[in-house]
């Protein structure tokens, strides 16, 4: 007689996500599953992954830099490129500890663009203590952060760049980054489905050369930047150049990072320390 082979849940789910076209279709079921309270809940959770919603948008948490970051439906979903930003940003504030002197209070850390929060929650989480402040434009991107970063002890604010802002931290800002709207108005159609249809184009579409939020957080950096600060911002390779080249003329010595390993490009923004040229 045939063996009747019966096939388990991961595997029928895996197969169903793998004709979807899900490149990480093995890895999708598993979570789904463990995530699914019952197998009703996990056909509806496979029904919307097939749709095209983000895995993240469906699960409620996207993993960043080792945390769990809560991510609501119609936000932006955080990249494992973006843990590059995050590296470069720790590593800056480790070393300005590591510099001699009397006792400072906790370095101003503000995270412009949060979407969810990830980045601010991230350096709240791995590079010590710091009086953090994350601001986005849109309201269901805030309530998101503030589900990740209120926690940790920092505050969100809701407005446009800057302007959300304290005015009590002109000046006073040791580490600015942010992970602005960088993709060209032209691309935003060959992004794949999940991005386009599933993420707000405002938190895309950087303008007709990709560089024109940038341009706006180059602009208003040296007004919050203390001395000595630093601006951090992901950008592409092919952009990076240009970024740097904006905030030069802004008055920041820049530098081009890249990590192959993450296919990350940020570029870094200092402005002159005190007595400095």
């Amino acid at each position: 007689m045939p063996v009747i082979r019966h096939h388990s849940p991961h595997e029928t789910l895996t197969a169903t996500l793998r004709a979807a076209g899900c490149v990480f279709a093995e890895d999708e079921a598993r979570l789904m599953i463990d995530a699914a309270p019952t197998p009703a809940a996990l056909e509806a959770m496979a029904a919307r992954r097939v749709a095209g919603l983000p895995l993240e948008h469906i699960l409620g948490w996207a993993e960043f830099c080792g945390l769990r970051i809560a991510v609501a439906t119609g936000v932006f979903v955080p990249r494992r490129r973006t843990e590059f930003l995050v590296r470069q940003a720790a590593a800056l504030l480790d070393a300005w500890r590591r510099v001699p002197g009397a006792d400072r209070p906790a370095p101003v850390v503000v995270d412009l663009c949060c979407g969810s929060g990830a980045v601010g929650a991230a350096l709240a989480a791995l590079a010590g203590p710091a009086e953090l402040h994350c601001a986005d434009i849109d309201p269901m991107a805030v309530a998101c952060a503030r589900t990740n970063v209120l926690p940790l002890g920092g505050e969100v604010h809701e407005g446009d760049l800057y302007a959300p802002l304290p005015p009590g931290l002109r000046g006073r800002v040791r580490l600015l980054a942010a992970n602005a709207p960088y993709v060209p108005s032209a691309d935003i159609e060959t992004m794949p489905q999940e991005a386009r249809v599933h993420e707000p184009r405002a938190c895309l579409d950087g303008g007709a050369d990709g560089l024109e939020v940038q341009r706006r957080v180059a602009a208003g950096a040296r007004e919050w930047l203390m001395p000595g600060g630093q601006v951090l911002i992901e950008t592409s390779r092919r952009q990076a150049a240009q970024t740097a080249g904006i905030f030069r003329s802004h008055g920041l010595a820049a530098r081009v990072l890249r990590s192959e390993e993450l296919g990350a490009t940020v570029v870094a923004g200092a402005l002159a320390p005190a007595g400095g040229r």
